[in-house]
């Protein structure tokens, strides 16, 4: 079979792809992938067809300020719709050359929905979050309504008519498991694969534990420039706590220079995350992934987008606690670190809930289904 990849230029959404890909490569299936150049092709290994310049589509662009219903309006209104239009020329250019059987559609590049359904080609949306399932604006009619309407822009600017592009009413791969996401309310087929991750060898080695509990306190990739005050308040908190060893990831390197050993520009995150006590994170979908797949506790402070919603979600698994990303000081956030490893047993759940998931080796079987 052939499988077409539809992403967006971010590393956290391709990555459960990057797992099912050599899956299904390792089936016999020929993959390709579509997506912004230059920078999918630099997150990917294997083809790429181009659909669009990522130059304009960089989520660094938007203001770190911005919160709430502002960060919500920007990503659709200056990211994703902007981009789906963008990029319905080359996925459409990518069908015609590649002839797949199945379009998997990441849930941020609808422009893989719009020509799979215009088409008539079976497709699967890729939920690389787990959030969108428990229908957050269902209960904010107005905002739905809104997005419904930027959504039924987008169909009738390219021929399609009916459906919510980010839910295929085939398929929805979600890469997490009940035990954390909750039940989904969605209309649609969900199949909960769990975290599609790559092998601990994948990130590369790590060895500077030094005997002491680990906490590591990270905020991803894409959160430098709004990040710098809560991490140093980290290495503050950490500096009070002898009995831990602190690693605070800062991709900006403005604080390395402060702290010698404590911080570090970036870490084999798998690796390390398999040492730690506990992980402080601002709730990315693959953070959070990582660290209960290997049954370490959080502390969670959400910055924006579905980071709220899957802190909560943590929180209601009993695998961690939340803290106010804008208000934490060094105290507050050691006092999430004292606390986290009493819910070390609903991390533990949790990670044997992924275990039993299957990954990308269930996320292949049902996509070769599909065709």
């Amino acid at each position: 079979m052939r499988f077409l990849l539809v992403v967006p230029p971010l590393a956290g959404h391709v990555a459960p792809l990057r797992a099912v890909a050599s899956e299904l490569s390792a089936r016999g299936h020929a993959v390709a992938w579509c997506g912004p150049a230059p920078e999918v092709s630099t997150l990917v290994s294997g083809h790429v067809f181009p659909a669009g310049d990522s130059g304009p589509f960089a989520l660094a662009l938007r203001p770190p300020e911005l919160r709430g219903f502002a960060a919500l309006k920007y990503l659709w209104e200056s990211y994703l719709v902007p981009l789906a239009d963008a990029m319905v020329p080359g996925v459409a250019a990518a069908v015609d050359a590649f002839e797949p059987d199945v379009v998997v559609a990441d849930q941020q590049a609808m422009a893989g929905a719009l020509v799979a359904a215009r088409c008539g080609l079976p497709w699967a949306t890729s939920a690389s979050t787990s959030t969108e399932l428990a229908d957050p604006l269902g209960a904010l009619p107005k905002i739905a309504s809104w997005v419904s309407g930027l959504q039924a822009g987008l169909r009738a600017r390219h021929g399609v008519l009916l459906g919510d592009l980010r839910f295929s009413p085939h398929l929805v791969l979600a890469f997490t498991t009940r035990a954390l996401a909750g039940e989904s309310r969605l209309a649609v087929p969900v199949s909960y694969v769990g975290p599609a991750l790559p092998p601990a060898s994948a990130s590369g080695e790590w060895s500077g534990s030094d005997g002491r509990p680990l906490v590591v306190v990270t905020l991803g990739t894409s959160n430098a420039s709004a990040g710098t005050r809560f991490l140093a308040e980290s290495v503050d908190a950490l500096a009070g706590m002898p009995a831990v060893q602190g690693l605070v990831v800062d991709p900006s390197r403005h604080l390395i220079s402060e702290s010698s050993g404590v911080v570090v520009p970036r870490i084999p995150q798998v690796a390390v995350f398999a040492r730690a006590s506990v992980v402080v994170c601002h709730g990315g979908h693959n953070t959070v992934c990582e660290a209960l797949a290997a049954g370490v506790p959080l502390a969670v402070a959400p910055i924006r987008d579905d980071q709220s919603m899957l802190a909560q979600q943590v929180v209601t698994a009993g695998a961690g606690v939340r803290l106010r990303f804008d208000r934490a000081k060094a105290a507050d956030i050691r006092k999430a670190i004292e606390a986290a490893p009493a819910y070390a047993e609903g991390a533990a759940r949790i990670r044997d809930s992924f275990s039993a998931a299957g990954g990308a080796e269930e996320a292949a079987t049902h996509l070769e289904a599909l065709g």
